[in-house]
């Protein structure tokens, strides 16, 4: 037995290599995106509560986050909690917001994050989280504010048409103050009123999911209109090095258009 896996683990270390080789380092992704989805039905399939499902997938996103700078990727998008999630059971929707004050105040002194200036952003309706969780956000965002070499997104609270409806209130006030014309309005406009307005490149080059599931999810439907998509057919907790590499891969390997 301790054969047969000391062996699996050897068959995966080359396979690791053999596949990371093959990635083209002047044509990383600068922008992925990953639609964190699994979490519960890991748990389920182990006889786990979800609260032990969630805390899997926390533990996944830092080592997913180290990949990424390791492979200098610039920017993360991470949709996490989406404003549908609030559906859940109120002791799940406790769990969970308990998990995130948790790592989030763990950013604040991570020197990963200020070794490598990482700027941490929340993005979504964040007035509807507990007033604990915004004043640890305030405390991250405020302790990241100057840096510029990565960016990493947590979608909490998030939904791609209120992030829409959002910037059109934006808009619509401005025009409402004879601040804009609405002769004016065109996609540049409405992208710098979008959460992601503060990003170089706020539109993801990949869409990363997992679970097996074929669809958005309402995350990101403005910025996703040319995003190049691959999914995972592993829940988040049980995603590994190597389907990042897979899902690299294949975006270098697709020929984009843009519709030309």
């Amino acid at each position: 037995m301790l054969q047969s896996f000391l062996s699996t683990i050897g068959v995966y270390k080359i396979y690791r290599q053999w596949i990371l080789a093959q990635i083209a380092k002047a044509k990383i992704p600068e922008h992925i995106g990953i639609i964190l989805d699994g979490n519960r039905r890991w748990a389920s399939n182990r006889s786990l509560i979800p609260r032990q499902g969630h805390q899997e997938g926390v533990e996944k996103v830092r080592q997913f986050m180290e990949w990424c700078l390791e492979l200098g990727i610039n920017t993360l998008t991470l949709y996490a909690f989406s404003t549908e999630n609030f559906k859940r059971s109120e002791e799940e929707v406790g769990e969970l917001m308990k998990i995130y004050a948790e790592n989030l105040k763990e950013l604040v002194c991570s020197e990963t994050i200020h070794e490598n200036k990482v700027n941490i952003r929340v993005i979504g309706r964040t007035n509807l989280l507990p007033e604990r969780i915004r004043t640890i956000i305030d405390e991250v965002e405020h302790a990241t504010k100057d840096y510029d070499q990565f960016y990493i997104n947590f979608a909490l609270a998030y939904g791609g048409r209120a992030e829409i409806v959002d910037a059109t209130r934006e808009i619509a006030t401005l025009v409402g103050k004879g601040e804009i014309d609405p002769e004016s309005i065109d996609e540049d406009l409405i992208e710098k009123h979008l959460y992601t307005a503060h990003l170089p490149q706020p539109d993801p080059d990949l869409i990363i999911r997992t679970s097996g599931e074929a669809r958005l999810s309402n995350f990101l439907i403005w910025q996703a209109a040319y995003s190049e998509l691959f999914i995972v057919d592993v829940f988040w907790p049980e995603f590994r090095e190597i389907d990042l590499a897979r899902a690299i891969r294949s975006y270098q390997n697709r020929h984009r258009r843009y519709g030309k």
